[in-house]
């Protein structure tokens, strides 16, 4: 089958991480008789350098036209690159958050699984996560909440004021509602709904709603949970978590929290995607402009992205789980990168790829 595929290198690691997964990639074309068509997308930092923009409306529209979209990481040091010096709208973040609000990209994915070959790495005692360790997903509401609400920012009686404003409509909830439980059905049929319905008339609205959406999944298993609360027994019990649904905010800062429990966030793959096959696959962490260049980046959360993307835009379950195995493999022989190293001999970014890409089957 052919596929064509944006393919978004960033900034800082992110060329050098997505070199590794597209090698992947051309692997599984190689082995299971595809052909994968890649096209350059400048989106960030690098858009800035070329357009003056993160963005630009070309870039979206080449976007449009590939099946999917396979992104690297975006940004750079806020202390030190030009970048920061610009008014907000034009930094690279303001990319990201165009291309998502363009794409209808309203539901994102994020996996925090628990190899148990890096137990070790876990900030968790085993004895709380138990032999089995965890495997979750947090369904992130991507295009709506105080990310996307009317901003104000004035003076008032020589008083400065700021206001963002959290909105959400019924129907923004139900979709994302929908993606959770739709997953659910394929794992433990259970979702954790997380809001701030003490408090919050939108949590109280996102409640009444996926209450409403449950009703047609009889065989998921639905709880509520406060968000300061998810945020404890994340670090408590987190695997008593399979598919955690919630809005946009607070799903960006438990993700991080939930990636960050699994001992490296260079681990974790996501997915955005829009109600259609689309989606845009990136990992879960930054763009380390710190190491940017050294060839020592961890590609695997780029990787397993792939693989998502595999699994959920082109429909590839089998070539997704090769990609998911090889991982796998590549870790129960030993094999580590330098930020799971722990002290151990370790690949550089390249080796790694070559390694894993080299384990498809």
């Amino acid at each position: 089958m052919n596929f064509k595929i944006g393919v978004i290198p960033g900034d800082g690691i992110g060329p050098e991480i997505t070199a590794e997964a597209v090698k992947v990639l051309d692997a599984v074309a190689a082995g299971f008789g595809h052909t994968f068509e890649y096209e350059e997308i400048l989106l960030g930092g690098a858009s800035i350098d070329v357009h003056g923009v993160p963005l630009t409306d070309e870039a979206v529209e080449t976007a449009r036209g590939c099946d999917a979209v396979l992104m690297g990481s975006i940004g750079g040091d806020a202390a030190t690159s030009p970048w920061y010096k610009l008014e907000p709208s034009k930094r690279p973040e303001a990319g990201l958050l165009k291309i998502r609000k363009e794409l209808g990209l309203f539901a994102n994915l994020r996996p925090a699984y628990l190899y148990n070959e890096l137990k070790d790495a876990c900030p968790i005692k085993e004895s709380v996560i138990g032999p089995d360790g965890f495997d979750m997903i947090i369904v992130r509401e991507l295009t709506g909440g105080l990310y996307f609400g009317d901003r104000i920012t004035e003076e008032v009686n020589g008083v400065m004021t700021a206001v963002d404003t959290l909105s959400y409509n019924e129907k923004e909830i139900r979709r994302i509602a929908v993606r959770a439980f739709d997953i659910a059905m394929k794992r433990r049929k259970k979702v954790t709904s997380v809001d701030k319905a003490n408090v919050l008339d939108s949590s109280r609205l996102w409640r009444k709603i996926v209450e409403e959406v449950a009703e047609d999944y009889p065989e998921v298993t639905l709880e509520h949970m406060l968000v300061d609360n998810c945020a404890m027994q994340l670090v408590h019990n987190p695997a008593q978590f399979d598919v955690v649904v919630t809005e946009n905010m607070f799903g960006d800062i438990l993700s991080d929290e939930a990636s960050m429990v699994t001992g490296s966030i260079g681990m974790l793959s996501s997915a955005s995607l829009n109600e259609t096959k689309f989606g845009l696959y990136e990992p879960s962490h930054g763009s380390a402009p710190d190491i940017a260049g050294k060839g020592i980046a961890n590609p695997i959360a780029t990787i397993l992205s792939a693989a998502m993307m595999l699994r959920y835009s082109l429909d590839l379950d089998r070539e997704a789980d090769a990609v998911e195995a090889a991982v796998e493999r590549f870790l129960a022989e030993g094999n580590r990168t330098v930020d799971i190293a722990a002290g151990e001999k370790w690949l550089g970014t390249s080796a790694a790829g070559d390694m894993i890409a080299g384990m498809i089957s």
